[in-house]
């Protein structure tokens, strides 16, 4: 009788064995979906300021050594520098990048106004620290001489200004010329020429796109500052041009939006 009492209780706990096996399951599944929860509420703010943190880590070299900020200041170079101790990108780089992306997101708006052909002569967007300059072809703005806009040449400045004025930054509207004197006409000299034609972009944003008067300015430079001193028919038209630019001041708030 003891042999059989021996061995049902055996049985009777082989029959409990799967309690074990369930009881994991549950608690992996448990697991699983409090991982897909986490995933579903990632901060990308801050896992974008990790990649970047991380890129700057591994391609970038910085300054300021060992223990301090880096402080980034330029081309991607060979070797590695010091992680982010902050986490975040460096001030000099995320304003960089806030400006390089006001840069591209202009690009995209004038892109399709450009006929392929002549686009990159037409339009050209240059960012130099914390100036950004929109440089018109003069030959496609204006008629030779004159300083009255080209009507087919509108839509691309209107694409330009749906960029630019909404800044609500100040906007200066530079009209240059060639070395090549005027002869007879409405305009005395480059001077002339060049001035008019900066104030004639001024008037279109302040009427047409309700630009602020007091944020415009319109100058005229002549020749003063050729883009290129060759003497040929490439290099003068180069130098015939109308500049918008925007130039940031250091605490801008523009600037240190790509810093958050």
């Amino acid at each position: 009788m003891s042999r059989k009492k021996k061995v049902h209780a055996e049985e009777h706990e082989n029959h409990e064995r799967w309690l074990v096996s369930y009881a994991d399951f549950i608690t992996l599944l448990f697991a699983f979906f409090v991982v897909l929860y986490s995933v579903s509420r990632v901060d990308n703010k801050k896992m974008q300021q990790a990649v970047q943190s991380i890129q700057w880590a591994m391609h970038y070299g910085g300054t300021g050594g060992t223990g301090a900020l880096p402080i980034f200041d330029g081309p991607i170079s060979n070797g590695g520098g010091p992680a982010l101790t902050s986490g975040t990108m460096a001030p000099q780089e995320a304003k960089a990048r806030a400006i390089e992306m006001l840069r591209k997101k202009l690009e995209k708006r004038i892109r399709p106004f450009l006929m392929e052909r002549n686009a990159k002569t037409t339009v050209s967007v240059a960012v130099e620290g914390r100036r950004l300059t929109v440089r018109l072809a003069a030959t496609e703005f204006f008629d030779p001489g004159q300083a009255a806009l080209r009507p087919q040449s509108l839509s691309v400045l209107d694409a330009i200004a749906m960029e630019l004025v909404p800044l609500e930054r100040t906007l200066r509207v530079e009209g240059h010329t060639d070395e090549t004197p005027l002869e007879g006409g409405r305009y005395r000299n480059n001077w002339d020429l060049s001035a008019a034609r900066a104030a004639t972009v001024v008037t279109y944003l302040e009427a047409a796109h309700h630009a602020r008067p007091e944020l415009l300015q319109a100058v005229g430079l002549g020749s003063a500052h050729p883009l290129s001193t060759e003497d040929t028919p490439e290099a003068r038209e180069r130098n015939r041009r109308v500049e918008l630019v925007i130039e940031l001041q250091p605490d801008d708030e523009l600037l240190n939006s790509g810093m958050e």
